[in-house]
């Protein structure tokens, strides 16, 4: 079995990451439009750097469709602070045909679920880059609120963008 169901949602569930799954990683953080959304244009990424990631990726979460047990992505909190109860969230789906299906949807909300009830999270942000407009208006769909800008901190085909910063309470989710 590749993958194991850690948190079961209706179209997906969000597994563990599998070290067999390198290649595909590895195609992805090189592909220039999710390295655009994740500011990562200038890192280059070999297979051999991707398994050593995987190997040690215990808190990434692969997001997989359940109709075929296909890797959509992944999804994980970082920068976690159990004291003060807080957690950045970040994620992406990898391929352009599964992509605007509602699976990054599904994933945020099952994370949030799982940082608000489970992890005991009070707040949790994440960050966007300005051009993304798709995925910011998903997020205030979900409850986020911008918080914060950091001005033009990608520099792209002649164009800065800058970085929005986006927060949920556990309060505005559980008032949803």
């Amino acid at each position: 079995m590749k993958y194991f169901k850690k948190i079961d949602g209706e179209r997906i569930y969000l597994s563990p990451v599998s070290i067999d799954d390198a290649e595909i990683y590895t195609k992805w953080m090189n592909d220039e439009t999710i390295c655009k959304n994740t500011n990562a244009l200038a890192r280059i990424v070999p297979l051999q750097k991707e398994q050593e990631f995987l190997n040690q990726a215990n808190d990434i979460l692969a997001i997989v469709r359940k109709e075929d047990d296909e890797l959509l992505g992944n999804i994980s909190f970082g920068r976690v602070d159990y004291h003060n109860r807080n957690a950045e969230i970040g994620l992406f789906i990898g391929e352009m045909e599964n992509r605007h299906k509602g699976y990054g949807t599904e994933a945020l909300k099952l994370m949030l679920d799982y940082g608000f009830n489970q992890l005991n999270f009070h707040a949790i942000t994440l960050s966007v880059l300005s051009f993304n407009e798709e995925a910011i208006q998903c997020y205030e769909k979900l409850g986020f609120q911008v918080v914060g800008r950091i001005k033009e901190v990608m520099y792209y085909h002649n164009v800065y963008y800058d970085r929005i910063i986006m927060e949920i309470l556990e309060s505005d989710w559980r008032n949803l």
